[in-house]
């Protein structure tokens, strides 16, 4: 019975690895799109942020979803979503097809709370956080794959083989990448059908006898009675609560102020200080380095790596060691991380030499003799010379490589502080947000609560995709990772006066000791 749950679950957190790698398999190709559709900064940034905005638009419709037509039946209209938007991206003729058709993957993005209400539904009362945690681990797996995947398809689309060629793996890089999300995602809405519908959505809807048919295959039959009329009872409560209206008011409540605090400053924090940039364009970050393509790709496959290990680690610990010293340590340890960046930035040079504009293939050197033997203090400077020697077209294709021959700067601490700063992520304020969240807020407002941090987590994060290329041009990578690194000692600060630990108690002595 214990088996049947842990399939049921571990096939509905599946959708966590397909979202972690719809999220990360586009890091790869921001280089060949902006070429291939000659876009600018901000239409690059639209071109990863689009899943973004569009499940700002499917938070507010999830959970009348879910009540409606029930957790199975939405899993699978999220996975026919992911479906087509995977299609529709990966065969996209153009800039404004590719966009939309990753506004209509954003959609499907609910699928991790719709996840962990189902699996927190099927799930017997003693297995419930080990089978909800599968959900967070897939999503850092699909990370890692996704990395994995884009620097396999970059090696093979270099080789001379017959194959590549025939298949187009050599000029169309970018949509093999982003295809490779197709098949894992026919396997996902393929095995949804397998799963049973939720059990309290059954009694939901009165229909108890297909219930009890579900409860017989993952729990014992001499409590099955026993588990229905607790659904029944929970159930009774709900429809007495309070309105959303009422919810919202009771917000502003006094003694719900601390909890406010923690939960709007903990959705700000986890995105501002900078991961879903790292995460998602973390090929163009470590070119920025002055490594090349390769060695961005495969530098990237180790921010996966740490991501899953570091996840790993912080949900064995969590019970153990709390959730406020992991809190506020690892945002100290991503504050430092951060600083370390923006100082190996600070100390880069750019200087040009005849000889290394004509090692760039198809370069027009006659256009940047101007600039050759220029010392520059900083990348802003230095792709402003580029842009104005080049054009805005022809700087955007080579920028990359000029800058891995002209740059000048201590690459290793760099890569140091980014991998040490994703470290520091997924060890504390990664993971810890969403049980916080479920911890801070009273019963009678959970279902607005938790709902209107995450809406404020998704616009953090969408604005931080959005901009990221133009800041990379216009602030610079020394100034950008200051201001991640500000943010995160902020944040360090609003949190140690705030956050209680709320380890082993329960949400009425939670309740109690924020009031």
């Amino acid at each position: 019975m214990s088996k049947n749950a842990f399939i049921y679950a571990f096939i509905v957190a599946f959708g966590g690895f397909v979202f972690g790698l719809d999220a990360a398999l586009i890091s790869g190709t921001v280089d060949f799109v902006s070429n291939e559709f000659q876009l600018n900064d901000i239409q690059t940034g639209f071109v990863v942020s689009a899943p973004g905005w569009g499940v700002l638009i499917a938070l507010l419709f999830a959970g009348y979803m879910a009540d409606s037509f029930g957790r199975k039946t939405t899993l699978q209209i999220i996975a026919a979503l992911y479906l087509v938007s995977a299609v529709g991206s990966t065969f996209a003729p153009s800039f404004e097809t590719l966009a939309a058709s990753r506004f209509l993957g954003g959609l499907a993005f609910t699928s991790l709370s719709l996840a962990a209400m189902y699996i927190g539904e099927i799930a017997p009362a003693d297995k419930r956080g080990k089978l909800v945690a599968m959900n967070q681990i897939n999503i850092v797996v699909g990370l890692s794959a996704a990395y994995f995947i884009n620097y396999l398809i970059l090696q093979y689309s270099k080789s001379d083989a017959a194959w590549v060629s025939h298949w187009g793996l050599n000029t169309s890089t970018w949509r093999w990448m982003l295809g490779s999300e197709i098949l894992p995602v026919i396997l996902w809405s393929v095995l949804l059908f397998f799963i049973p519908k939720s059990p309290r959505w059954l009694v939901l809807k009165g229909r108890i006898d297909e219930a009890r048919s579900v409860l017989s295959k993952i729990l014992p039959k001499d409590i099955i009675e026993t588990e229905i009329q607790g659904i029944k009872e929970s159930l009774s409560e709900e429809s007495v609560k309070v309105s959303y209206t009422d919810q919202i008011k009771s917000l502003f409540d006094s003694k719900l102020k601390t909890a406010a605090i923690i939960g709007i400053t903990f959705a700000i924090v986890q995105q501002i200080i900078g991961i879903n940039a790292i995460l998602f364009y973390a090929p163009t970050i470590f070119q920025q380095l002055g490594l090349g393509q390769d060695a961005a790709f495969s530098q990237a496959i180790w921010v996966g790596l740490i991501s899953v290990v570091f996840t790993v680690l912080a949900l064995l610990l969590i019970d153990k060691v709390g959730r406020r010293p992991m809190t506020l340590g690892g945002l100290l340890w991503a504050g430092l991380s951060l600083t370390i960046c923006a100082y190996g930035f600070s100390q880069a040079t750019y200087i040009l030499t005849g000889d290394d504009i004509n090692a760039i293939a198809n370069i027009d050197a006659s256009k940047l003799q101007a600039i050759i033997g220029i010392e520059y203090n900083s990348d802003v400077a230095f792709k402003a010379a580029i842009e104005s020697s080049l054009g805005a077209n022809e700087a955007n294709l080579f920028e990359n490589a000029l800058i891995q021959k002209a740059g000048n700067l201590p690459g290793t601490l760099i890569l140091f502080g980014i991998m040490s700063f994703i470290a520091a992520f997924q060890f504390s304020v990664g993971p810890i947000m969403w049980i916080v969240f479920s911890e801070v807020f009273p019963t009678r407002v959970r279902g607005i609560a938790i709902p209107a941090c995450a809406m404020v987590t998704s616009i953090v994060s969408v604005l931080i995709q959005q901009f990221f290329p133009w800041q990379l041009t216009n602030m610079g990578a020394r100034d950008i990772f200051l201001f991640y690194a500000v943010m995160s000692i902020l944040g360090l600060i609003a949190l140690f006066k705030f956050l209680p630990e709320t380890k082993n108690k329960t949400i009425e002595e939670i309740e109690a000791l924020l009031a």
